[in-house]
């Protein structure tokens, strides 16, 4: 136990504005407002959002352990962009990790998970029909909603832990590449998914969900060899 009187580090609590500076960056960037290689300057980031320096470095700080931006010296910060390496090896560890979601959400969904696992389908779906050309950080935020309530489905929570670090990592690369979310078998692969889960197929739920992963892993792949875009849309 340690005495009443004794001396450490004082307790520092934190301001709803830092909080909400991060938050609120952490939304931006996860979302596709801020697209990876894109500069963040913390002048203009205090004068957007009307705050001193202080919370948005320390925002910047956390975004940084969050694996969301770069810092480096004379360059400034960045949101982060992964290199062919480093999303090679994502879709490796997330082909495993969704194989296994849907499997364990075959076995282990409620009838409440299969009402939430119809209803982000759907919305994905409605999403898909009414966007329009080149308009895809929608669809991009409810595909990532869709494979979420499969992992929620599956009712494990180490699961879920490891799925959430995967996913900003996953997010990134969408946004980074910004074309295949409208890919034309997208629906049919989403829709064999939930079929499998619904059914308990557990051999067929984890094979459509690593055959998803892989199909799209190529179209990325292929994407990342083509001339990098700046976050402007230009070469």
């Amino acid at each position: 136990m340690v005495p009443p009187d004794a001396k450490g580090p004082a307790f520092e609590r934190p301001t709803l504005v830092r909080e909400g500076v991060y938050l609120h960056l952490r939304e931006a960037i996860l979302g596709g407002e801020f697209l990876p290689g894109e500069r963040l300057g913390e002048v203009e980031l205090g004068a957007r959002l009307g705050v001193s320096r202080t919370p948005i470095r320390e925002a910047l700080m956390r975004l940084t352990q969050d694996g969301l931006i770069d810092t480096e010296a004379n360059k400034g910060v960045r949101v982060r962009r992964l290199d062919v390496r480093e999303v090679g090896e994502t879709y490796v560890v997330r082909e495993e990790l969704d194989g296994l979601a849907a499997s364990l959400a075959a076995q282990h969904h409620t009838p409440a998970d299969a009402q939430a696992l119809r209803a982000a389908l759907s919305q994905l779906d409605q999403a898909a029909d009414q966007a329009a050309p080149g308009d895809y950080r929608q669809q991009t935020l409810l595909d990532l909603a869709f494979h979420r309530t499969i992992v929620e489905a599956a009712h494990n929570a180490v699961l879920r832990s490891l799925t959430r670090d995967l996913e900003v990592r996953v997010s990134l690369i969408k946004h980074q590449t910004r074309s295949y979310n409208a890919y034309l078998h997208t629906h049919d692969q989403h829709a064999a998914i939930l079929d499998a889960v619904l059914s308990r197929d557990v051999p067929s739920a984890r094979e459509a969900a690593r055959q998803h992963v892989r199909t799209f892993a190529a179209l990325v792949m292929g994407d990342l060899q083509r001339p990098l875009k700046s976050p402007g849309g230009s070469p």
